[in-house]
């Protein structure tokens, strides 16, 4: 993908962002920040059936940081908790347009998938695993 291309689909997540609010009386809540580039993202989520009923995001940032959980949400959305699970850095950065991220700017980029992740484990009542902790 052209770097014009990755640029057009960051900015237009960023401006336009996709299930951005709060919820009220969500599931599962986790926030964290990116010290190096004061990113903040909060997710809410709610469960049905098995599967990701809802999920909202909020939080401050770079474009890339907020692109990134805006597009997160819409992968997420109503898909099943085993298939949120295998949601990994490769896949998340395949949606953005696999940018070619410097080591502090792909914090900013996976910042949402920690957090997504540990609302989830949390929801599950189940620690958040290395492997995933370590992707952000």
């Amino acid at each position: 993908m052209s770097s014009d291309m990755y640029k057009e689909i960051i900015l237009d997540y960023y401006k336009n962002p996709r299930n951005r609010g709060t919820m009220e009386s969500p599931q599962s809540t986790a926030r964290d920040s990116n010290p190096l580039c004061g990113d903040v993202i909060e997710m809410q989520l709610k469960f049905a059936n098995g599967k990701v009923s809802d999920i909202k995001f909020n939080g401050d940032g770079c474009a890339i940081s907020q692109a990134s959980a805006s597009m997160l949400t819409e992968m997420v959305m109503g898909k099943s908790i085993e298939e949120v699970r295998q949601i990994d850095k490769t896949a998340l950065l395949e949606n953005l347009g696999s940018p070619n991220l410097g080591a502090v700017r792909i914090k900013c980029a996976l910042l949402s998938l920690k957090v997504m992740k540990t609302a989830l484990y949390q929801h599950l009542g189940e620690s958040l695993p290395p492997s995933d902790e370590s992707n952000a």
